[in-house]
């Protein structure tokens, strides 16, 4: 197994901070620090250590899902200084990860999980799995605004997808993206020269926010589960 791949199932990180990790020699194999990428490991023979910390896989039945609704002000992040994150809101000893991200003046819909093959796939943009917005502005926003956020708008040198926008009222729509560029809506609306009041996720993929309230988490029920992992 790539060890990258078993920091992944032991619930540690995703692959793509696993591969970090290593690259930054933070990872041990049988005392010895690893850091060439696509390593193979014995996951029954082979001791595995992050930061001096044994890294062992715990049987298939402790993978954990969860929704959260979070409120703005709170960084997407496992660890950070000085400010509030995510994880402040999950009571629980088992260890979870967000996946992907919502910045820190945005709220709604986030998935937290210790299935590392579930965050690699719901984290890349070839899953194209599907994220929906609702977004307020401060401006009323115009019709040749939302066509040009559908059609697709350069941002930072680079074109976005082809998106799903509706109208909701004068200064509000929603809008169905399958990337997740940093800030991207935000980004986009300031092109058309307008500016993000409230932005709110309502649903990632075949999860739906709900009626979930703002700050608190939930399981994915066995059917969410299943159609997620498909």
């Amino acid at each position: 197994m790539r060890l990258q791949k078993y920091l992944a199932h032991a619930g540690l990180c995703s692959r793509r901070k696993a591969e970090e990790y290593i690259s930054n020699g933070r990872i041990k194999v049988n005392g010895k620090t690893i850091s060439e990428l696509g390593s193979k490991i014995d996951p029954i023979m082979d001791s595995v250590a992050f930061d001096g910390k044994p890294v062992i896989i715990k049987q298939e039945h402790s993978k954990i899902y969860l929704a959260l609704n979070k409120p703005e002000g709170y960084v997407t992040s496992c660890s950070q200084t000085k400010t509030k994150i995510v994880m402040d809101l999950i009571d629980m000893n088992e260890r979870v990860y967000p996946v992907g991200r919502l910045d820190k003046d945005s709220k709604g819909l986030i998935l937290l999980t210790n299935d590392g093959d579930l965050h690699n796939k719901l984290s890349h943009p070839s899953f194209d799995h599907e994220k929906e917005y609702i977004v307020t502005t401060v401006l009323p926003v115009s019709d040749i605004a939302l066509k040009d956020m559908a059609g697709g708008m350069s941002i930072d040198g680079i074109k976005t997808r082809k998106a799903i926008v509706k109208r909701i009222s004068s200064n509000q729509f929603r809008i169905v993206l399958k990337e997740g560029r940093n800030r991207q809506i935000r980004k986009m609306v300031q092109k058309t020269g307008n500016t993000v009041d409230t932005l709110l996720r309502i649903r990632i993929a075949n999860i739906s926010l709900g009626n979930l309230k703002e700050g608190t988490w939930r399981y994915l029920t066995h059917a969410e589960i299943q159609k997620l992992t498909q």
